[in-house]
């Protein structure tokens, strides 16, 4: 599911891909959401719903040896980086055969063959974890890139600076990508920090930066490969603000009383999967048919995955101390 970074080429197969990735997460998640009101999935849930285009158009561009680092809003990015569904689905159950073993749940979900170092429950908890992968990436000459996601409640983060800052001066191979969705976790963008473009932030420590639309998987993928071969190139890190847009409240527990229902609605109707959908049917790159096969396909997965975590056990009581204290 990851490719190189080459210039992007929008063939029917293409487009079809992209639009796959973002309707999987999509309804991968709307299960979730099904699930956790059931109590089948406990604990925080924190959903992509909207945000889907920004992991679709950034991740697929890797090559499987390049590392992912994500935030506990990382369910998408598990999936279009080719963790297993029925891994991360077992995960969300707490079973012992789920990605973090059962033992990280929703916001911690990690896979070392993949490269994904996983949700970080900490706000702007995984840039530093970035720069230091990408740190040492580069005292052993290895030819990777780290791709840091994070969202814009983290720029207020003292991290946020020092990493920015220390992946400058050392010449690091990191992209960061922040998925700007405007309210963080409750509180507009525009009531926390006096300048409101990110990307501008990051310019300040010289690092090259970009402002692309977020809800626009084509726009996202492009800038992209273009961050990453400039990064591969030149050795210096790049950074990608990503204006996109939330559709659900912060977490399953948020009452979402800080925005105004009608514009939730108005950012639906060009929400990234039915925008470009539409684009898709204008240029004759889709058919409704082909769509159809793709839901099918992704209900399937999505019903496979619930039965095998519904089917895997719980991790034995006689485990509870193990990974807590060192073995003798």
């Amino acid at each position: 599911m990851t490719g190189s970074a080459d210039k992007p080429r929008l063939t029917r197969e293409h487009v079809l891909d992209l639009l796959r990735h973002m309707m999987r997460v999509r309804m991968f998640e709307d299960k979730c959401a099904e699930l956790y009101t059931q109590e089948k999935i406990r604990g925080f849930l924190h959903l992509y719903d909207g945000e889907e285009a920004v992991a679709a158009g950034v991740i697929p561009v890797l090559t499987p040896e390049d590392r992912v680092v994500a935030t506990y809003r990382e369910h998408g990015h598990a999936l279009i980086r080719g963790i297993p569904m029925t891994a991360v689905m077992a995960e969300m159950y707490g079973k012992k055969s789920g990605c973090s073993g059962g033992r990280g749940g929703s916001m911690h979900l990690f896979d070392a063959a993949t490269n994904f170092y996983g949700g970080n429950a900490i706000v702007g908890g995984g840039l530093p974890l970035a720069v230091g992968l990408a740190l040492a990436d580069r005292m052993r000459a290895e030819d990777r890139v780290t791709v840091c996601f994070f969202g814009e409640g983290a720029v207020a983060e003292g991290e946020f600076h020092e990493s920015l800052n220390l992946a400058v001066l050392w010449g690091l191979p990191v992209l960061f990508v922040c998925e700007n969705n405007r309210y963080a976790m409750g509180t507009a963008l525009e009531l926390t920090e006096s300048e409101t473009d990110i990307h501008a932030k990051a310019a300040s420590y010289n690092m090259t930066s970009e402002a692309v639309d977020g809800m626009d998987v084509v726009a996202v993928e492009a800038a992209t490969r273009h961050a990453v071969e400039t990064i591969r190139h030149a050795g210096k890190p790049a950074f990608l603000e990503c204006r996109t847009y939330r559709f659900r409240p912060h977490s399953m527990f948020d009452a979402q009383l800080y925005r105004d229902k009608a514009e939730v609605e108005s950012w639906r109707e060009k929400g990234p999967i039915v925008r470009f959908q539409g684009w898709l049917r204008e240029n004759e790159l889709a058919h409704a048919h082909e769509v159809e096969a793709i839901e099918n396909e992704i209900r399937a997965e999505i019903d496979a995955s619930v039965a095998f975590a519904e089917a895997a056990e719980w991790e034995p009581l006689a485990d509870l101390t193990k990974h807590v204290y060192a073995e003798a």
